[in-house]
């Protein structure tokens, strides 16, 4: 018998999010497991929201001249797999079962190159800002969607895999206030011990 999540799915697409491909993606490593999820925040020009410009650096059709800010990341070439913005829509650039470009130079409950076994989710927002009730809402519904699909057995932000380089989400985001919503131990975060547990 089918698996009725897997009608969420579609050779690794959610079914409840935009998508517009982006180029910017490589095969993950043979018998890779995916189970990080790793949360960003970012908005472009910083602190400007709904501009339209973080799908356009994800698919690497930015205008660099089109504001000061974009001549500093000039030629970079990123993605993550979903952007969720201020109203809590989501998008997705990457196939989950592919390999997006969001985490950099990384290393989590012992493992390094987090971009090889994790799902990147970007949160529209500026660094140390707060973020939106419709953010965590579909952070509700989609965490718990990867988790059905996917070995997930974390949750982390990009300042915990990456400490010294990167600070997004940032003390803004209230992760006590996600794992409630996802049944998760909200005592110490993060902590390599602490798994996502779905129903």
């Amino acid at each position: 018998m089918p698996d009725p999540h897997d009608a969420l799915w579609q050779e690794g697409w959610y079914r409840f999010a935009h998508r517009l491909e982006s180029p910017n993606f490589g095969p993950r490593p043979t018998a890779t497991q995916v189970d990080l999820i790793v949360l960003h925040s970012i908005s472009l020009p910083p602190g400007q929201y709904g501009t339209g410009q973080v799908q356009r650096l994800f698919t690497n059709t930015l205008d660099w001249n089109a504001h000061p800010y974009f001549k500093s990341i000039e030629g970079m070439q990123v993605s993550a797999h979903f952007f969720v913005q201020r109203n809590g829509d989501i998008w997705q650039f990457v196939s989950c079962d592919a390999r997006a470009w969001h985490a950099g130079v990384s290393h989590y409950r012992g493992k390094g190159n987090c971009n090889d076994d994790s799902i990147g989710i970007e949160l529209e927002g500026l660094e140390g800002h707060t973020f939106e009730s419709a953010q965590y809402e579909a952070l509700q519904a989609l965490c718990p969607a990867i988790a059905q699909h996917y070995p997930i057995q974390y949750i982390a932000g990009h300042e915990h895999i990456a400490p010294g380089r990167k600070a997004d989400p940032g003390p803004g985001f209230e992760w006590t206030r996600l794992h409630k919503s996802l049944g998760l131990p909200t005592s110490s975060f993060p902590a390599d011990t602490n798994s996502l547990v779905t129903k």
